[in-house]
Order: C-alpha cells, then structure tokens, then sequence
C-alpha cells in the first residue's frame, strides 16, 4: 500500500527527512494500524516552535511548544474519501529531543510520524490501556524498521 502525503515544509531547517523517509514511515503505520488494502492521504506539515505553539495554544488551549500534532479528517457520511488528516511536527523539537534522549535523530523522527499517524487513524494514550496498545504498535512498527523501542530511556 502507498499512501498519498502532501508534505509542506514551512521552516528553514535543513536537516529533514527526505520524501522517500516520511512515505516509508507513513506506510509502515498505516499498514500494521488499518486492516485495509486502499491507500489513505494525509498531509504532512513540517513547521517552526511559533507555528506548533500557536496552533497548540488554539486547538489543544496549551500556550506551548509540541513535537507533533494530529488532525484527523472527519468524513461527512455519504461521502467516499480516504483522507485521513494532517500532522503538523515541528523540526526543533523533534531535533531537542532527539538530543536530550540521546536518539538517532531519523529515528526520532520516525517515531513521531509513526505515533501521530496512528492519532489520525483512531488510537490515543489518554487512559493506561490505550496507552499500553498504542506503544506497543509503535514499538512493533519502529522495531520492523531496526529503530529501537523509543519508551526505553537512553540517558
């Protein structure tokens, strides 16, 4: 399955994932978190600490900086669309924490893309449980990738 990405880059850091990375990764999610054989599109909307923040702030009514967010599309019924949403990262805090983790920085960024698409399509971390099914499909998604569980500490 290859997904559509729409992949808008409104910062000036150049030490971005490539295309090819944010499709990699996409399809990765998608795959292991939707059982279906139609592909999906999402935009993916790389931006600044003020752009996070502001939309933070505005939809979240959290007045700070985040790695990424998700806004999943919601279909009118009746109506056939695959899309499935947007996510929005911000490039330096992805890069921040890659840092103070003691992360690849790639594979931060892959854990990222990976846990706001599984946002888009249903799944959350606000009771244990869900938490605890949420990781572990991103643990399984990353660990297929050759990227380590990203919940264990590296400091």
């Amino acid at each position: 399955m290859t997904n559509t990405l729409d992949i808008q880059l409104a910062c000036s850091d150049n030490n971005l994932p490539s295309n090819e990375d944010f499709q990699l990764w996409v399809d990765s999610a998608l795959s292991a978190a939707i059982n279906s054989e139609s592909s999906h599109e999402l935009t993916i909307r790389v931006v600044d600490r003020a752009e996070i923040q502001q939309l933070n702030s505005q939809y979240r009514h959290k007045d700070k900086t985040t790695n990424v967010l998700s806004f999943p599309f919601e279909v009118p019924e009746g109506v056939e669309l695959n899309l499935l949403g947007d996510l929005i990262i911000c490039s330096q805090v992805v890069a921040d924490e890659a840092k103070s983790q003691n992360k690849a920085l790639f594979d931060h960024w892959a854990h990222m893309v990976i846990h706001g698409c599984l946002h888009l399509v249903g799944f959350d971390h606000i009771s244990d449980t869900d938490a605890q099914e949420m990781e572990s499909l991103e643990i399984a998604i990353l660990t297929k990738l050759g990227i380590d569980n990203p919940y264990l500490t590296n400091n």
